[in-house]
């Protein structure tokens, strides 16, 4: 049903933007609208999907321990326990 957008519906959706928002501050829009999209794909890329590992592999290197998740959801790294 809303799959497909034909021509005529795209030209309604236009005409009514520039009725809106005016031709002015079209272009300003669609470039901070640009400039979102770009900003969340460095950021996707910068993560590369593996944060959990990162925290995992950063752990074993320092010889943290990691609790397991409480309420919030978050690992924190356990207290050292051991008495001086």
């Amino acid at each position: 049903m809303f799959g497909r957008l034909g021509w005529a519906e795209i030209l309604v959706i236009v005409v009514l933007l520039v009725i809106l928002f005016g031709s002015a501050k079209i272009p300003g829009m669609m470039k901070n609208l640009a400039n979102g999209v770009n900003v969340f794909k460095k950021e996707l890329k910068k993560d590369n999907g593996g944060s959990e590992k990162n925290k995992i592999s950063a752990n074993k290197k320092t010889g943290a321990k990691l609790k397991k998740a409480g309420k919030s959801g978050v690992a924190r790294p356990e207290k050292n326990k051991s008495k001086k």
